[in-house]
């Protein structure tokens, strides 16, 4: 399922969101995987930038090294 422009603008802003508070850069290497995760859960249809924020940061928990 591929993303119409205003929900890859949610899903970047939340992944950019994610990235800022966690102080970690798009070079990170486990960014990709925060972005996938935001996407995935949009796809399931999460759509709340609010809701997304939260579930990205609970799932980072599981992505550090």
């Amino acid at each position: 399922m591929s993303l119409d422009s205003e929900a890859f603008g949610t899903c970047q802003r939340v992944f950019d969101a994610i990235l800022a508070e966690l102080s970690i850069n798009r070079e990170y290497e486990k960014a990709e995987d925060i972005a996938a995760f935001v996407i995935k859960l949009y796809q399931q249809g999460v759509h709340n930038e609010k809701k997304l924020f939260q579930l990205g940061m609970s799932a980072t928990v599981h992505l550090k090294d």
